[in-house]
């Protein structure tokens, strides 16, 4: 038994190394056989990525498929912080998982889209998948951002398309540079691309794709810098140690170190000394992975840019910009496009074998950018939001629209220049212009402005009423009004009265032969009084009470002459002074209205007017009497039928010029008269339907003079007329001498705030108003004819934007006629009813002995008119 020990030992043992062998054997001749047949395994690894590659485009394209897109419209006053802007970070990269589980990384994805194509500045929209949507639909910007579905964009085909890829190119761990959010970050995007022209087709869109960095690869990367910072160490180490050996061999070998041996005496000494080499540093992995150190808001981004344009040449040159754009963000690491340059040409995303790949991600939503691209949220912070306050927008075409000449429908604003140079005349819709109110320095373009304005709102067949308390207009719109079509729509009411042989318009307040209600009459005559003579019912009760008494058997006495058919023998305000002091024209005016008037009237006559003193009529007959003693008013109003008739002109589109001739007491007086019955006659309109009322324009020139004469009444104006498609464009030098009522509802109601040069206290109530963008020191030193202006377009405000005013000279030099200016100013004061002044006055001297004669032939005997006459004598 112990001799065959070593025999079955020895027999195992060649057993097993004839296993091994033929392991060996069988190995050798299955390389053999690979090497032999080396394209089978070749072909069907193939086989298997071909089909695998397959089935993930299928899985991928099945999830794109599925995707969302959702438009973020910021407001001008939008203005995030950090924390909310990397919030919304994160929502993006939480969002870039909603996918199904089978959905394949390449699909896992949100995209930012930037689209500018000439109609908006830039279009800031969210694609991602379907499942994020609730997610990203609530932002943490609040209600500053509206949030809401976004349609399919379908582009039409352009003629030059350009492509590009920006990968990250510079040191891998390094961040991109912190652009601060004041100037917003888009801003440089955004000046790229300004100066779009939708008409030419240009185009212009970045897509920035996230999603969440893949842990795998993370983890190698970092092994892979951990690994080469280590090694950068030790070789840092060894050439240290190198040039430590090198130092001291020198320095034993010097002259210096043989003297000091052969001073000391040990020349003999144990040889060289021993020289320790430096250690290598301990890598520090925050420093060594910098940006890559941890996983946290750490996401992949692909960054894809194209540009179109029908003209040859504008597409390269917008992709020049927005390369320039993307410098902006370049730090320790930087976006640089993809490609190379081989002489003047590039091969990038438009060339073979790229731009298949870049057609797929761009149509798909794909994201696989060809080099990692890792970065922080907080690198992103800058596309991660739309357009903030701090943003300069560009106006475009579709922002404010371009004046047309004739057409009804646009009202000139001025000339914009675009940032490429082109001017371009903008207007605002005329069915939204409500209000307007222009501010700035005497001579700074206001009324120039405003004049162009009304011109070119007239020969679009407008209506309109230009008021000048200085008469500077007229003369200055004269050569540009002067055409065939609207000399019969023309009226000037001038009462400056100049020249050898001066001509006046005429017209009576109290005149009831075009169809006023007498009540309304009587109202608005009265409160012009009240208005420009600071009465109110506290300060002068006595005297409201007395004229309104007045006035109402003074309208009452028209009603009568114009239902008998004989309209000129009306009575003027200058009849408060017989009615008031004359026994036998109150005795004849009283009789011959006795059935007109109601019981409260006729109550007041014959019990209260008795009892009254002979100096309470002073306050009343004061400002009547200053009205009579100027020849011009004398003649103005003291005709019985005067052809003034603003209500006629506003349902016919007539073009009326009113010049009052000052801003002294008698002229604030007669301004205010015209106010009043401004206010009245738009009022009026109620009796018309909503949609057969006319649009009128009234131009207020010098608020000032005017808000001094009727306050209330001019307020009044800002606050009703919309309602009646009357429009008031106001201009003032100074908000703050305005009375408060008007400035408040200058501001409150205007459509259009417009604001000249000017020191910066006077500019400051406006841009308050646009939040102090611009500032008012920015304002104050415009040049002449240069406006900062904000109009309502579509509903929403565009704006403050730097217009220059028209020019007369250059925007309407087509439609100056010199030569028929004479002509029109003839048919502008006979459409007005304009007579000599001497003429006039003497009508209106004999115009109380017409009116008695008048009442004399209708006034029956009347028993309580003769008691009411023996009681007050």
């Amino acid at each position: 038994m112990d001799a065959a020990a070593p025999y079955l030992t020895d027999r195992a043992d060649d057993t097993a190394a004839g296993q091994v062998l033929g392991l060996l054997a069988g190995l050798a001749d299955a390389a053999g056989w690979v090497i032999t047949h080396w394209y089978v395994p070749v072909a069907a690894a193939l086989a298997c990525w071909a089909v695998s590659a397959m089935v993930v485009r299928r899985l991928a394209r099945k999830a794109s498929a599925e995707r969302m897109a959702l438009e973020l419209v910021a407001s001008r006053l939008f203005d995030p912080g950090l924390e909310e802007i990397f919030r919304r970070g994160v929502q993006l990269a939480r969002a870039s998982t909603s996918m199904p589980w089978w959905a394949p990384r390449r699909s896992k994805a949100v995209q930012i889209r930037l689209r500018a194509d000439g109609s908006s500045p830039l279009c800031y929209r969210i694609e991602g998948p379907a499942g994020g949507e609730r997610l990203l639909s609530i932002t943490p910007f609040g209600p500053a951002v509206t949030v809401k579905r976004a349609r399919p964009l379908v582009d039409k085909p352009r003629a030059h398309v350009v492509r590009a890829e920006f990968i990250l190119r510079g040191k891998p761990t390094a961040p991109l540079r912190d652009v601060p959010l004041d100037p917003d970050p888009l801003q440089p995007l955004i000046d790229a691309v300004s100066d779009l022209r939708a008409e030419l087709g240009d185009l212009a869109e970045i897509r920035l794709d996230i999603q969440r960095a893949p842990k795998w690869a993370l983890r190698a990367r970092r092994l892979q810098l951990m690994s080469e910072a280590r090694r950068r160490e030790r070789r840092e180490a060894q050439r240290a140690a190198r040039w430590v050996r090198h130092d001291a061999t020198g320095i034993e070998d010097s002259l210096a170190w043989q003297l000091q041996q052969l001073v000391s005496g040990k020349q003999g000494g144990g040889g060289r000394r021993l020289v320790m080499p430096p250690v290598p540093r301990r890598v520090d992995p925050a420093e060594a992975l910098g940006k890559l150190a941890d996983d946290d808001h750490l996401v992949r981004v692909q960054l894809l840019v194209m540009c179109a344009s029908n003209t040859e040449g504008r597409a390269q040159a917008r992709l020049a910009q927005l390369q320039a754009a993307f410098d902006v963000f370049g730090g320790g690491s930087r976006w640089a496009m993809r490609g190379w340059r081989v002489g003047p040409w590039r091969l990038g995303a438009d060339h073979w074998p790229s731009r298949r790949g870049f057609e797929r991600r761009w149509n798909l939503g794909h994201c696989q950018p060809p080099r990692p691209n890792w970065v922080r949220l907080e690198e992103l912070c800058g596309l991660l939001k739309p357009p903030t306050v701090h943003c300069r927008l560009p106006l475009l075409a579709g922002d404010l629209p371009t004046f047309e000449f004739n057409n009804p429908e646009l009202l000139l604003q001025g000339i914009y220049r675009a940032p490429d140079g082109r001017r371009r005349l903008v207007a605002s819709y005329a069915k939204e212009t409500l209000f307007e109110v222009g501010v700035g320095k005497a001579g700074g373009g206001k009324t120039e402005r405003a004049l162009a304005q009304a011109i070119g709102w007239a020969h679009a067949g407008g209506g309109l009423m230009f008021v000048d308390p200085h008469r500077d207009s007229w003369p200055r719109a004269l050569p540009f009004l002067a055409h065939d079509a609207l000399m019969q729509r023309i009226a000037l009411i001038d009462l400056n009265a100049n020249g050898p042989a001066p001509q006046v318009s005429c017209w009576n307040p109290l005149g009831m032969h075009q169809g006023q209600v007498a009540h309304e009459v009587v109202e608005a005559t009265t409160d012009a009084f009240a208005s420009a003579l600071g009465w109110d019912d506290a300060s002068a009760p006595r005297a409201l009470t007395i004229l309104t008494a007045a006035l109402a058997v003074l309208v009452a006495v028209n009603e009568a002459a114009c239902q008998a058919g004989r309209p000129e023998d009306q009575a003027t305000v200058f009849h408060v002074r017989a009615l008031l002091t004359d026994p036998d024209f109150r005795a004849a005016a009283l009789a011959g209205v006795q059935g007109r008037l109601d019981e409260e009237t006729r109550s007041w006559w014959q019990a209260v007017f008795p009892t009254l003193p002979a100096d309470a009529f002073a306050v009343v007959l004061n400002p009547i009497a200053r009205l009579a003693a100027n020849p011009v008013t004398r003649a103005f109003l003291g005709q019985p039928a005067g052809v003034y008739n603003i209500r006629g002109a506003m349902d016919s589109k007539m073009i009326v010029w009113v010049c009052p001739g000052g801003n002294g007491p008698t002229d604030r007086l007669i301004t205010a008269l015209l106010a009043r019955d401004l206010l009245r006659a738009v009022r009026s309109r109620r009796d018309t339907p909503e949609a057969q009322r006319v649009p009128f324009r009234p131009y207020f020139d010098e608020l000032i003079t005017l808000t001094g004469a009727a306050p209330e009444t001019i307020a009044s104006m800002f606050e009703d007329f919309r309602k009646y498609k009357v429009h008031v464009h106001g201009m003032t030098q100074l908000l703050a001498r305005l009375p408060i009522p008007v400035r408040l509802s200058l501001i409150q109601n205007a459509s259009t705030l417009a604001s000249t040069a000017g020191s910066q206290s006077a500019i400051a109530p406006i841009t308050a108003e646009w939040g102090d963008r611009p500032g008012p020191d920015i304002v104050a030193a415009l040049d002449r004819f240069e406006h900062y202006m904000s109009l309502t377009v579509r509903g929403r405000r565009v704006g403050p934007v730097r217009i220059t005013g028209p020019h007369l000279d250059d925007v309407f030099a087509d439609y100056a006629r010199p030569r028929q200016t004479a002509a029109l100013e003839r048919a502008a004061r006979a459409t007005a009813g304009a007579a000599p002044l001497d003429q006039l006055t003497t009508l209106a001297t004999g115009q109380l002995a017409r009116v008695g004669g008048f009442l004399a032939q209708q006034a029956p005997t009347t028993p309580p008119a003769v008691q009411l006459e023996k009681r007050y004598k």
